[in-house]
């Protein structure tokens, strides 16, 4: 395994981060291929074993169930000092007013339960989920900033926003000596590369660290164009309204990612994440991991190293694609 520092900080990760939103409740969640704790808890000792200190999940997923599966199992598989745990809030948790978004109310509450979940005093970056349009970002800014100072979060991160909105937040935060952000959970793989024209120079410029979510376009870099074999691929809503299974181009990108896997003796998963890990300022990209072999995919493909003319190769068939994520 390989570490590094999460953007600015002085805090090492490592290079591959463990995604929780697919250990859950499927009768209770919309995602209803999401594993149950018996089956969710052999791939977090797993990822423990290759050396993941890195998990990431949010208040949402599932409803809460995420973070008490991984909570419970880093309790008997790990030693909580030695992994970095992140979670996130946002979305709505129940009904009626203040059950979601980014008031100071729904922060300062949302914290506690999410800890409570975890079992844990504490967790090493609180994110917010989505931009809250109906709260103003001073306010929420101040909620994080006294959630650090209460020992509640180590760092704070964002996800999935305009580079505008990422840029206000941190004017905000330093124009009154807040807690800045220190990472930025963003849509990013092979066939959606927009985050590449504002969010990502924004980030090195800022000396904030990014961990992509969806690296592997939620499987479709992983399989022909047409394949649809997983449960997944099937019935995810959210992953399907993110990509255009008609776009001949994208359709190109994973021939070429097969191409390589091929030449390289490896599978099509790790090329499309050695082309993510030699992005600056990439950190560590979220693997939603299912599998045994997902985690043992994903660590292998630290070692794989591209040349500048393959990377060219897989990124050249690349057009504008509509934004997806930040809603």
């Amino acid at each position: 395994m390989e570490y590094t520092r999460l953007g600015s900080t002085g805090m090492k990760v490592s290079r591959i981060c463990l995604g929780c939103m697919g250990f859950g409740d499927a009768e209770h969640w919309i995602h209803k291929w999401v594993l149950d704790e018996e089956s969710s808890r052999p791939v977090i000792q797993h990822a423990l074993e290759l050396g993941i200190n890195f998990f990431d999940t949010a208040n949402v997923y599932s409803i809460g169930v995420s973070e008490e599966i991984l909570g419970r199992a880093i309790k008997e598989f790990a030693r909580r000092h030695e992994v970095v745990i992140a979670t996130k809030v946002f979305g709505v948790m129940r009904a009626g007013p203040n059950g979601g978004g980014l008031s100071r109310k729904a922060i300062l509450s949302e914290i506690d339960h999410s800890l409570r979940r975890l079992g844990t005093d504490y967790v090493d970056l609180y994110q917010i989920h989505r931009w809250d349009s109906e709260t103003p970002i001073a306010e929420t800014m101040e909620a994080l900033h006294d959630v650090v100072k209460a020992g509640k979060a180590r760092y704070i991160g964002a996800s999935a926003m305009w580079a505008w909105q990422f840029q206000k937040t941190l004017y905000v935060a330093e124009q009154h000596g807040w807690t800045r952000f220190v990472s930025m959970q963003d849509h990013l793989n092979l066939i959606y590369r927009e985050e590449e024209r504002e969010m990502l120079p924004l980030c090195r410029a800022e000396g904030i660290g990014v961990i992509p979510y969806s690296p592997l376009a939620a499987g479709r870099l992983t399989r022909d164009w047409t394949a649809d074999s997983s449960l997944r691929a099937q019935t995810d809503q959210v992953a399907i309204g993110k990509y255009d299974a008609t776009a001949d181009t994208d359709r190109q990108i994973v021939v070429r990612v097969a191409e390589l896997a091929e030449k390289h003796g490896v599978a099509r998963s790790q090329i499309a994440l050695a082309w993510l890990l030699q992005k600056e300022p990439v950190t560590a990209p979220i693997i939603g991991a299912t599998k045994l072999s997902h985690l043992d995919d994903a660590v292998g493909a630290l070692a794989v190293k591209l040349t500048q003319d393959e990377v060219a190769y897989l990124e050249t068939p690349y057009v504008p694609h509509r934004i997806v994520g930040h809603q």
